[in-house]
């Protein structure tokens, strides 16, 4: 058997956080790696005990297994890595456990993590990022309770920006919101006829599915089940060989095939992403029998994500029962009374704006009155990011962190494939 890697604690940090971002960007659970090195080489008594940010031994040790979370209900990291260990046959016992979140204190769908490293013998446990879960949080102090070596913060930033809406919506105890507007450039989301489909191009609403294969929950309002009978599935391009227009290759949806109905071309029929978020609609209205969304509709049978009817116009207590469900990142899609509740209530964490070179002069706008009488008081955004996708340009911009102090998060648009 060869010699095993080597890696320094932060070195090993650094492929930890690599090793969480392989996990799912969605669900209850936060994204989490975690490397198991060789015995410190020299006593453990001769390092700093840190509670805070501080050095660590930079002695470069041998990788003994790796690990990271893949979703609720499956292994944590630390567990992930353990068994790693033992599938390896190696020998765990005064190991340095380097862990992107604070091992956990609790028993939920898995056993607590500080446990788990402790019955293995682990010597010292080196994480980025304090975990805000109330219910989760004290397996540091449990560790060092027990005599491990404890040291927190290494490459904290790094991991706080990987948790990214997770992390904002723990530690607020409420889901991040991405406010998704699709508009023309004079702020059209219809023409005046109500037609709207389509707007932005194809690589617009392929990026647009993939924001939703990431994602809780998608909300919109009835009167946008109304209008445009949405189905809410998260879709994924699958390629086929020839007959691609010009431009469709780039967006990945070569060889799909236009489904119609009474009116024309209505949408794509790529497949389903393997995720499917909640689909939610808020409203007081009955959806009528004919749409797809309504109480024995055809959502029933699409593929998609369950359906939820929230009979409220009231944005705190949408939010509410959707922290209840363990959402931790919701998509508000429409239509105009939605976005603009949203904003008015100040819940928007952040809004991904694709705008198409197309001008309409009249039809409806993305946004209605949001009480704003002079231009000092409108709200505004931070500019994150700007790309385009293929014709249209994509704009993020988020809460000025003075509106959402805990909203410091890297960009939850999907990185564009090489």
């Amino acid at each position: 058997m060869g010699a095993r890697p080597t890696l320094t604690i932060d070195a090993a940090m650094v492929r930890a956080l690599e090793l969480a971002a392989r996990g799912p960007a969605h669900g209850p659970n936060p994204r989490v790696g975690a490397v198991l090195l060789g015995p410190a080489p020299r006593p453990l008594d001769s390092l700093p005990d840190a509670a805070a940010p501080g050095p660590v031994d930079d002695a470069p040790r041998a990788v003994l297994a790796e690990g990271f979370h893949r979703g609720a209900g499956s292994p944590h990291a630390e567990a992930a890595a353990l068994a790693d260990a033992r599938e390896r046959g190696v020998d765990v016992r005064g190991a340095t456990a380097v862990v992107t979140l604070e091992p956990c204190n609790h028993t939920g769908r898995t056993g607590p993590c500080a446990q788990a490293l402790l019955d293995a013998g682990v010597a010292e446990v080196v994480y980025a990022v304090g975990d805000p879960n109330p219910v989760a949080t004290g397996g540091g102090e449990r560790l060092r309770a027990a005599g491990v070596r404890v040291a927190a913060g290494l490459r904290e930033a790094e991991g706080e920006r990987l948790l990214g809406p997770w992390l904002v919506a723990v530690r607020r105890g409420s889901p991040y919101v991405t406010l998704k507007l699709a508009t023309t450039l004079d702020g059209r989301v219809a023409a005046a006829d109500g037609t709207s489909q389509w707007i932005t191009g194809p690589a617009a609403r392929e990026h647009a599915h993939r924001v939703r294969a990431q994602v809780d929950a998608i909300l919109v309002g009835t009167g946008t089940v109304l209008a445009d009978d949405p189905s809410l599935t998260a879709r994924t391009p699958v390629p086929a060989p020839g007959g691609a227009a010009e431009g469709e290759h780039e967006a990945g949806l070569a060889g799909h095939r236009p489904v119609r109905a009474a009116g024309g071309v209505v949408g794509l029929e790529p497949g389903l992403a393997g995720h499917q978020p909640v689909r939610v609609v808020v409203g007081l209205r009955d959806l009528p029998p004919h749409v797809r969304l309504a109480p024995g509709g055809s959502w029933t049978t699409d593929g998609g994500g369950p359906v939820l009817h929230l009979r409220t116009r009231d944005v705190r207590a949408v939010l509410a029962e959707l922290a209840g469900r363990e959402a931790r990142h919701v998509l508000v899609e429409g239509g105009p009374g939605l976005a603009t509740a949203f904003l008015a209530a100040g819940a928007v964490d952040e809004i991904h704006a694709y705008l198409a070179p197309v001008l309409l002069g009249a039809g409806l706008g993305a946004v209605g009155d949001l009480g704003v009488t002079t231009l000092a008081g409108a709200p505004r955004f931070v500019t994150h990011d700007v790309r385009r996708l293929g014709a249209d340009v994509l704009v993020v911009a988020r809460a000025s962190p003075s509106a959402h102090p805990l909203t410091t998060v890297p960009s939850t648009t999907p990185e564009q494939e090489s």
